[in-house]
């Protein structure tokens, strides 16, 4: 345990932030398996909707420095093409 109070505040902050990015980062992944299995099930419609809740998602997390703008950018497109590729057979 640290000693200075400068420390141990810093500590208190570190433990509050890393739970904050963590949660923000598993809403993420959580809404990006719910798309892929949509698209596994070939439910275009499902995962265009789930699809503009991870957008919202991944944004605020770039926004907040939790992943990189262009990290949340790649992620984002990569998901829209495999929708896109399955509203096309359909």
């Amino acid at each position: 345990m640290p000693h200075q109070h400068a420390s141990i505040k810093h500590l208190r902050q570190t433990k509050k932030r890393t739970i904050a990015n963590t949660t923000m980062k598993r809403k993420a992944e959580y809404l990006k398996k719910g798309i892929l299995k949509k698209v596994a099930a070939k439910d275009a419609a499902g995962a265009q909707e789930l699809l503009r809740q991870y957008a919202k998602a991944i944004d605020k997390a770039a926004k907040r420095n939790v992943v990189k703008k262009n990290t949340a950018s790649r992620k984002k497109s990569r998901l829209s093409k495999k929708i896109n590729a399955l509203s096309a057979k359909v």
